[in-house]
């Protein structure tokens, strides 16, 4: 497969064309990140993250220009923006030395993770059913037999990066399932 026809096929919701696409990128956009965060986890994170919002915008490419640019300009503004992020906290916690309380980094779960947690499980399931075989499969692995990103890679027989980017799909879908039904 070409990098031009991944993008076409990704650009249909193609699920191949978005495995090839971090296949073939997610060293340049991990590599990337490692150099800036110095930190394997949070390369890891934001790389994801890159990923994610790329095929949440892949619609908008422009085939002018390098996709891989695209990507590194992607992942480049995440980090920004965590960096923002992490500097407001860090305001906040001096302003608020005075109270003797220090504020604690937002751990909070995500928009997703919040709303998928809040569905009691009969409902949960149901909506689960809605996704994709492959997504209803590692919302599963994951969330209900507990296995570690390793471990669902070695199940699935698939690399890990897949995984990952899988289970952030799918949770998005399910978390667009359940907002819809709000």
């Amino acid at each position: 497969m070409e990098i031009e026809e991944a993008i076409s096929r990704a650009k249909k919701n193609d699920q191949k064309a978005f495995n090839y696409l971090v296949e073939t990128y997610w060293d340049a956009v991990y590599g990337f990140q490692l150099k800036r965060v110095k930190n394997e986890n949070d390369a890891e994170d934001i790389t994801i993250q890159s990923f994610s919002r790329a095929f949440d915008k892949i619609h908008s490419f422009d085939s002018k220009y390098k996709f891989k640019t695209w990507l590194i300009t992607i992942s480049k503004n995440i980090h920004i923006d965590l960096l923002r992020k992490e500097k407001h906290s860090i305001a906040q916690d001096i302003s608020n030395e005075d109270s003797g309380a220090f504020q604690v980094m937002d751990e909070t779960p995500s928009i997703e993770d919040r709303l998928i947690t809040e569905q009691n499980l009969a409902k949960l399931l149901r909506d689960i059913k809605k996704l994709k075989p492959h997504y209803q499969q590692i919302i599963n692995l994951r969330y209900f037999q507990e296995l570690s990103y390793k471990e669902i890679a070695t199940e699935l027989d698939a690399p890990m990066t897949n995984v990952k980017v899988k289970l952030l799909r799918a949770k998005k879908l399910l978390a667009e399932i359940i907002t819809n039904q709000k």
